[in-house]
């Protein structure tokens, strides 16, 4: 049973493979540059079969090495410091992998920050697609120099999944130093693994550690990767980097690592990027009972009728956080006017906007394509 599902792996095009640091690095420091050489190896006896993109961690290691560190920097700023340091390494040490079969590699450098603007996320978005059209090889990592909680939490891991709807992809395999997730800690000696996870919920997040348990990359946040890339309609593939051609076993179908499947709602890349990239949002619109109902059942739009109250100043194209009057979050979205013109339209018909601002935008406070319910409203039904 196990195996038919894993044939959805197989003639999947284009492939995020996301690489941690346990997994890059070397016995006596930095990059295990023979790993890396092995991976490029797999990746190009598929060359014209399949695209992949690498997301990257290891430029802390890499900067460690050269600055002689033994142990782990325990400040932020020495942190980003070693990064600075060693990010030129990691990626020379992609080149020299890719260069014996004839490839060039592509440094892109990103921050959840960076997604959160939809102006950004476009222009990555077209650089990256350039990159795999010049036949190039990107390797994406954060930008650690700057991104204080990326390196706090481990972000490379979402950020796996973010570049997942960034690039298109139809598939991400995180490759760690475990062989995936398993039911109990192995380390207890109890644990078996699991080979196929249907949905990510409560009981699956507590296997991985529950949320904030994991540290830096760990399990949780891979879990959390696979949750967000499923609402893509992309499987996930934990499996451990450190067996030879693991790559190849995962796209041929054959048993290896936890496959987490596709959910069947797919959401679209702008729902997904609105869900997961657009960041914190800007403010709140308190909505009614018919709204709020409108909205998680008939899949509408929110009209400025159904708003009680807004929360927060905000610009027009803000995302904002839609709320019932019991405090619930009900959606989140992009709004079509700023948080001033809301107030003055709130609780009025849609014909009456033009005659209050002197302008329409347009007759929805937001729209269903920019909208998008919060995922217990969801599973409320």
């Amino acid at each position: 049973m196990t195996e038919d599902k894993r044939f959805i792996l197989k003639g999947r095009k284009r492939v995020i493979v996301k690489l941690g640091s346990m997994v890059l690095a070397a016995p006596g420091g930095g990059i295990n540059q023979d790993f890396l050489n092995h991976l490029a190896d797999e990746m190009a006896a598929m060359e014209g079969e399949r695209d992949f993109i690498i997301v990257s961690s290891g430029a802390i290691l890499m900067g460690m090495q050269a600055m002689g560190y033994q142990e782990s920097p325990r400040t932020m700023k020495i942190k980003q410091a070693l990064a600075a340091v060693g990010q030129g390494r990691l990626i020379q040490a992609y080149a020299d992998a890719f260069a014996r079969h004839g490839r060039q590699v592509g440094q892109i450098l990103l921050t959840r920050e960076g997604l959160e603007n939809r102006r950004r996320f476009v222009l990555s978005q077209n650089t990256l697609e350039t990159l795999v059209k010049m036949n190039a090889v990107p390797v994406i990592n954060e930008n650690d120099t700057v991104s204080v909680e990326e390196i706090r939490f481990g972000d490379n891991d979402l950020l796996a999944s973010m570049v997942v709807n960034l690039a298109d992809a139809d598939l991400l395999v995180i490759l760690t130093n475990t062989e995936g997730l398993f039911d109990k800690d192995p380390r207890l000696g109890e644990g078996k693994l699991v080979e196929v996870v249907e949905e990510v919920d409560s009981h699956i997040v507590s296997m991985a550690g529950g949320p904030g348990k994991s540290g830096a990359g760990g399990m949780s946040s891979k879990v959390l990767a696979a949750k967000r890339t499923a609402h893509m309609g992309v499987p996930t593939v934990i499996a451990d980097g450190r067996r030879e051609g693991v790559l190849t076993r995962v796209l041929n179908g054959d048993p290896a690592g936890t496959l987490f499947l596709p959910s069947a709602e797919k959401l679209a890349s702008r729902k997904h990027w609105i869900a997961y990239s657009s960041g914190r949002p800007r403010g709140t619109l308190v909505i009614d009972d018919g709204a709020s109902k409108a909205l998680k059942k008939l899949n509408k739009s929110l009209l400025p009728a159904g708003v009680r109250e807004v929360l927060g100043d905000f610009e027009a194209g803000s995302m904002v956080r839609c709320m019932d009057a019991n405090g619930g979050e009900i959606a989140r979205g992009v709004t079509c006017f700023s948080s001033d013109q809301i107030r003055m339209i709130m609780g009025r018909h849609s014909d009456e906007i033009e005659g209050i601002l002197g302008t329409c935008p347009g007759e929805e406070v937001i729209h269903r394509d920019d909208l998008v319910i919060s995922a217990d409203q969801k599973d409320e039904g």
